[in-house]
């Protein structure tokens, strides 16, 4: 095959809005990515066996809630392979502490009454502490792992930075990183740390994108 053929197969690599069937390997995506993360391991116990299911449990409800409140959730795709997911919460609904009732109670049975306390506590301090009054939050981000470390990170990065820039009354992207390796790629694609903060045993760094005018 020449060069030009092989340029020419190439999958596409485009970025999107989920669409509903998607939504399933989606939340594989953020299990994966969230499987060992410092923050969810301190809040849904890692220790003990029903782990998983509380955060898969978890997980799900979350991506349904932003898929019910119309929020930006964004898929990388190569090809038709989703390889990427990037779920935000937009300055008009910046998700607040008091859920509503029907995605509190889903989340009591399936992750528990205390978990769910402590993520929404979590939320609280977190959008507390960013220094911007309308911003988008960008609250999960996931890579495939046989597709991380090939730049796809950025090219999502580059959609949510897309999406800010279409919102003209945004004035940046907060997120918060929990691990070393976060923070060197938010800070790879133009994100500061403004403030540490801690959740019991685990700390981590909010991290803003300012608008660029």
């Amino acid at each position: 095959m020449s060069s030009e053929a092989a340029v020419q197969n190439k999958p596409e690599i485009r970025a999107e809005y989920l669409s509903a069937e998607d939504l399933k390997i989606a939340a594989s995506l953020l299990y994966q990515a969230y499987h060992d993360d410092p923050l969810f391991l301190e809040i849904f116990n890692g220790e003990k066996e029903d782990y998983e299911q509380r955060l898969r449990a978890a997980i799900r409800e979350e991506l349904s809630a932003f898929w019910q409140a119309s929020q930006p959730i964004v898929g990388l795709y190569l090809g038709e392979a989703m390889v990427g997911v990037a779920c935000l919460n937009s300055p008009d609904q910046t998700v607040e502490s008091e859920r509503f009732w029907h995605w509190r109670l889903k989340m009591l049975l399936g992750a528990g009454y205390l978990s769910t306390k402590q993520m929404i506590e979590k939320e609280k301090t977190i959008m507390s502490a960013v220094p911007m009054k309308h911003y988008h939050m960008l609250s999960f981000i996931a890579i495939h792992p046989l597709h991380q470390h090939h730049g796809f990170g950025h090219y999502l990065m580059a959609a949510v930075d897309t999406i800010l820039q279409e919102h003209s009354l945004s004035e940046g992207v907060a997120v918060f990183a929990t691990m070393q390796k976060y923070r060197e790629f938010f800070n790879d694609v133009d994100y500061q740390v403004v403030k540490e903060l801690s959740f019991g045993k685990v700390s981590g760094a909010l991290m803003v994108h300012y608008r660029h005018s």
